[in-house]
């Protein structure tokens, strides 16, 4: 998210009350209501679903200074899991206080929908990368989109972002390494 924009969403949640997760603790679960929005102070808070196999996907990936589960304005229930990806901690107002504060000010309403329309282009370009057959595409395609590689001990929440196994992201991680091709991270 652009500077002005999270700074111009932050201050919403200026007065909201502090939530803290320890790692892989829910700070909501799918089909819970939503009472809350949040925002992500410390840490990093993801949002997961699981597919009809099981596979958990990560959809959004809320790191400091971003609102987690933005769609969740507009809806009664959450429709994926809110889990700290490590120790974390948001700020938290009622969901009827913030529509009713982006309501009132039409420069902030701005921002914020121009805040979801990067959110919905990260999306897009996220099953994007989802629709592609190989990891190895899938990889060149995250890369080519100016991201970097987690630290190791992080890679499995890649491997979600994408779709795939850990261990298949590992053996293209591994078949690149062998052929001396440098990654970012």
């Amino acid at each position: 998210m652009i500077s002005i924009m999270s700074d111009t969403i932050g201050k919403l949640f200026d007065d909201g009350a502090l939530a803290t997760c320890a790692r892989d603790a829910f700070l909501f679960r799918q089909g819970d209501p939503v009472r809350f929005m949040y925002l992500v102070v410390e840490g990093q808070i993801d949002l997961e679903r699981h597919a009809r196999s099981g596979t958990p996907m990560t959809l959004q990936r809320a790191s400091v200074g971003r609102v987690v589960a933005e769609a969740s304005a507009y809806s009664a229930t959450y429709h994926c899991d809110g889990i700290a990806a490590e120790e974390s901690r948001a700020r938290a107002i009622p969901v009827t206080e913030f529509r009713r504060r982006v309501d009132r000010d039409s420069h902030l309403a701005g921002v914020w929908a121009a805040g979801l329309a990067h959110a919905l282009q990260a999306a897009r370009t996220n099953a994007e990368i989802r629709s592609l057959r190989t990891v190895a595409e899938r990889l060149d395609t995250w890369l080519a989109d100016g991201h970097s590689l987690p630290p190791r001990g992080r890679l499995q929440s890649l491997a979600q972002i994408f779709g795939v196994t850990r261990e298949a992201l590992y053996r293209e991680l591994s078949k690149r390494d062998e052929q001396g091709r440098r990654l970012p991270g």
